[in-house]
Parts: C-alpha cells; structure tokens; sequence
C-alpha cells in the first residue's frame, strides 16, 4: 500500500533535509514532483492540487526558512497536511451500533469483497467489542453467494440467518431484524446483492432494503485496486442510497493508494476500514495519522505494537521471560521468536512498521535478510533432535553436517544460526539481570501483565516507547536510526551468491 508514493516522496525530502538553508524556490521544486509523485499514485488531479497549493502557502513562510531544520519542517507540514485530507472535515468515531440490535448495510459492486468484509468485521465486532453478530445475505442474484457468507459464519464462529430459497432481498431483511430482535443480537449485518456497474435495479434494491431496516450505519465497499473509479462509485452511491462510511479493499496489492487519499476530499464520506489480505483478521481500522505515517516512511509503531499483542499470549510471555532473566535461550526459543516473526507479516511488513527503516526493507531483502532467510533457520531448527535444540552446545562437526544435510542447507549457515543463539542468549542475560526485560514486558503488556487499551493510540505508543527504550545500545542499529547495516548477529546470514 502507498510504497511507490512513499518511495517518490522519500527521495524527494531526502534531497530537502540535506540541505542547509531552503530558499522559496528550493520548496517550490520540491512541491511540484510532489505533485507528480501524488499523480503517479492515482490522486486525482483538483485533490493533488489543493494538496500543493495548501503545503506551498504554509512552507514557504517565516516559519520554515527561519527553522533550524527547514528540510524537516517542510516534511512535518506535508505530514499534517496528508493528515488533514484524509482526516476530513470531522472525526467520524466508532462505528453507531449502540443501540441493539444495530443494523449494518454492506453495499458496493460486484467483487468488491463485500461478503467476505462483511465476515471480517462480524469477528472484530464479536472479538474485540464483544458483540453478538447475526449475519444475512441479501444476494439473490449470485449462485452460492448465500452459502459462502454462511461457510464463513462457520469458520469464525459468528451466526447466519438460515436460508429460505425465493424469498426476495427486503423478505430477507425484515426477517433478519425479527431473528435479531428476538435472539438477543447487538448488531445484524446485511449483505446485499451487487453488480458490474450501477444500474437502476441494484440501486433500487438498496434503498428498498435501507428503508425497511433503516440502517444505523451503510458501509460502502471499494476495491482500492480501481483506482480513481472508486472514487465515482463512492459519490454515486452516496447520492443515491447515502452512505455513512467506506471500506477499501485490497490495500494490500500493488494500487497506487491514490483512491484514499481522494476518497474522503471528494465524497466527504470517512474511510472506516482497509482490508489488508484474504485472511478473516486481514482489517484495520484507517487512522489518518498512522496511514500518513506510513507513506512518509515514518512508521507505524502501533500497529506493530497491536501485531505483536495479537500474536503473543501473555502467559506465554511471561514464561519466557523468566527463562531468559537466567540466561537460557535455546535454540525452541529462538524458533519461536522466528515464527512470530513470520506470523507478524515478515521481515519486510516489520520493518516498514518502525520509524525510519522503510527504505532498509529492500536493502536488507537484496543483502538476503528476508522472510526466505527466516524459514531457512526454522528449518535448521526443525532438522535437530529434541535434545540437541535444548543443549545447542551439543553440536559438534559430525551433528552439524546431519542437519545441514537434513535442512538442504550448507553447514557454514548452521554456523551462523548457532552464533546468532548464542550472541542473543548473552543479550537476554543482560536484559534479564538489569530488570530491562520485565520493565519491556510492563511496557508491552501492562502494568499487571494486562494488555493497554487496544482503542487507546496514546496508550499503544507509550507502550510501544517503553520496549525501545529498554533495547541495549548497540542492538538493532541500522541505518537511519543512528547505526550503520545490519546487527552485527545478522549481517552476511544467507547472502545471496
């Protein structure tokens, strides 16, 4: 999401923030590949202009070229300006399904991700708000589009209206409300039919559903890959049915991002979600600032915070740190510091997630510090006996030579595994014996051992604040956070040849 305009943009303040002294000009330059930077991403050209125009009247005043750091300033109003087109006019709050049971209306054109939005928000509602959620499908018109919302039900353990062959949308509609009214249910959630282009007939059928339910929030699913007609069917559809907020759907393709970043200056209509990928947790929440972050490559530090609480149990936390306070990291630990790793969206996603290293990501790929690199070591891992992963210092040449033999993977790579344990055992005794890593665990989950408030951003942070500052000097240096390549652990494993 956003990567080429975050790439164009990078390279345009990197010029900027190394600069001395700005003159009115220098700014000037800069804006306009701004603005073609912002083209090249799919924003459509009245938004990207405006976008300039404001940045320009607020960057080439007194402010900036009297700043002791005019290249950084210019980037913060850029930030803030990116903030306030995606922010809008107000703050839309959290989605009004107050009063049960709450009725949700899904609607947007045919393979938009509708149904499957619909089941992914069902399970944020039911996990993280603690709602009970009745799902029904209005799709009439699709062969087993009733059946699929209903299989995913299933998989995320979220209730479906039972199935009647015949009954028409607004039948469906009405009887969804009775079912929730009558089984204690605090939101139903419709999917309704969708089609290639607007017509008159799925408008039609909308708004029938709309007046019989009278929905308390009308959620329009884009696909985020279409680009600025995202943008039109937004507006249509919200001239037509109205709608209360978008969700745009994979964010997580190569789309330029162009179509957010139009969406709410156009339509005025708040970006509710973004989905990330075809998994059921595969949604987030769009918050301007974070998003905003992101594209300037400043990171998104609480969302790998919430990544991390999501993976992690706390128990489990909690036993491993008391076996890395005595100084015993085996090479199970590390395995499983790998997988979460993995589970957490890889090194790449990681990385693009903390201040300041998007631009490592690639750099660290092509060195061969991948996520190919960590299921390389998982698998040296997985090729030892149980024994040898919980006494590593067991291994000696003939061991080492069968399972870099059983790995597929050359004995000076086991080598560099067994360095990587060994030097990270050191720093976890470190950690363990200065109260760094317990002040971490606080950090990361809470006074108590209890989670910060997941809705909470300024919680998040401080919590996310607390784990980097318990980091030893010289661990995770890289380049544009005060250090130079890779830590020393890491650096070499797995070079490409």
């Amino acid at each position: 999401m956003f990567e080429s305009l975050s790439d164009r943009l990078s390279g345009v303040f990197d010029r900027l923030t190394k600069q001395g002294a700005l003159s009115d000009e220098d700014v000037k330059t800069a804006l306009r590949e701004v603005r073609v930077a912002l083209l090249e991403a799919d924003v459509s050209l009245p938004v990207a202009r405006d976008f300039v125009a404001a940045v320009q009247e607020k960057a080439t005043g007194q402010a900036v070229t009297k700043s002791i750091t005019p290249g950084q300033q210019v980037v913060k109003i850029v930030h803030d300006e990116l903030v306030a087109v995606l922010t809008g006019d107000s703050d839309p709050g959290k989605l009004k399904i107050d009063s049960a049971p709450a009725p949700v209306l899904m609607v947007g054109l045919q393979g938009s991700g509708k149904t499957t939005t619909t089941a992914k928000l069902a399970k944020r509602l039911k996990e993280r708000d603690g709602k009970r959620v009745l799902m029904a499908s209005l799709d009439v018109n699709r062969p087993a589009a009733m059946e699929q919302l209903e299989i995913l039900g299933r998989q995320i353990g979220v209730d479906t209206l039972p199935i009647v062959k015949g009954e028409d949308p607004v039948a469906i509609a009405k009887r969804a409300k009775t079912q929730a009214s009558l089984g204690g249910y605090d939101v139903y959630m419709l999917d309704t039919a969708g089609r290639l282009h607007i017509d008159q007939e799925l408008i039609a059928q909308a708004a029938a559903v709309r007046d019989a339910v009278n929905p308390r929030e009308t959620l329009l699913v884009v696909d985020g890959l279409t680009g600025q007609d995202a943008v039109n069917v937004a507006t249509e559809f919200d001239d037509k049915i109205g709608v209360s907020g978008v969700v745009l759907t994979r964010m997580d393709g190569d789309g330029r991002g162009g179509a957010a970043l139009s969406m709410r200056k156009v339509t005025g209509k708040p970006i509710r979600f973004v989905g990330l990928g075809e998994k059921m947790d595969a949604i987030e929440t769009f918050e301007a600032e974070r998003i905003a972050g992101r594209i300037l490559g400043m990171g998104d530090i609480v969302a790998l915070v919430e990544k991390a609480q999501q993976t992690i149990e706390a128990e489990q936390a909690e036993k491993m740190m008391k076996r890395f306070q005595k100084g015993r990291f085996n090479m199970n630990d590390l395995k499983m510091q790998l997988e979460q790793m993995l589970k957490m969206g890889g090194m790449e996603s990681l990385m693009g997630m903390l201040p300041g290293m998007g631009k490592m990501a690639k750099q660290a790929g092509s060195a061969g510090f991948d996520d190919k690199m960590l299921t390389r070591q998982i698998a040296l891992i997985n090729s030892m006996t149980k024994k040898e992963r919980a006494n590593p210092e067991l291994l000696q040449a003939s061991r080492k030579k069968r399972i870099a033999k059983g790995a597929g993977l050359e004995v000076s790579e086991l080598n560099k595994l067994l360095k990587q344990q060994r030097q990270m055992a050191d720093v976890m005794k470190k950690m363990g014996k200065g109260g760094m890593l317990k002040q971490a665990m606080k950090g990361m989950f809470g006074k108590g051992g209890g989670m910060p408030d997941m809705n909470d951003p300024a919680a998040m942070e401080k919590a996310a604040k607390m784990l980097g500052k318990q980091l030893p000097p010289g661990m995770g240096k890289m380049p544009g956070m005060g250090g130079g390549g890779l830590p020393g652990n890491l650096s070499g494993f797995g070079k490409k040849k």
